[in-house]
């Protein structure tokens, strides 16, 4: 089954390079060569779930090197990253809400009988597949972590 999100990069790339945006060309040809490269390391043709992860990770590494820039006097490039940043969030679906991760654990707690921050693992392990690309995970871990902690 063809990848609509990758097709969707690649046209990116093509109506950037016709454009002559430089910031979006710039991120969306970084964005599309790891996916091709996170294909090749599988030995397979990603679907639009493992392009949504190869995303959520470029846009890690750009918050990452954001903060690096920042700490260490580079605002020029911070900049750079920042808008480039932009680029890769509107590859993403839809964020939850906080109040929607909440709703989720509550429920997937309920559905395990999690007791306290003992049963973290059980809650954590039915729930990431579900919002998965959906909800950062430190957002996740933090709700889930103030929810059993009670």
């Amino acid at each position: 089954m063809p990848c609509a999100l990758k097709a969707r990069i690649e046209d990116d790339v093509k109506q950037a390079l016709r454009s002559g945006d430089q910031v979006r060309l710039s991120a969306v040809r970084m964005l599309l060569s790891a996916v091709n490269y996170a294909e090749k390391a599988k030995m397979a043709e990603l679907d639009d779930a493992g392009v949504v992860g190869v995303v959520a990770r470029e846009i890690k590494q750009h918050k990452e090197s954001i903060e690096a820039f920042k700490n260490g006097n580079r605002p020029e490039m911070a900049v750079k990253e920042e808008a480039e940043l932009v680029v890769l969030q509107a590859y993403m679906p839809q964020q939850m809400s906080r109040a929607e991760i909440s709703e989720l654990v509550k429920k997937i707690a309920a559905e395990v009988g999690a007791q306290g921050p003992h049963d973290k693992g059980k809650v954590m392990s039915r729930l990431m597949p579900q919002v998965r690309g959906k909800a950062d995970g430190q957002e996740v871990n933090a709700v889930v972590t103030e929810l059993l902690g009670r």
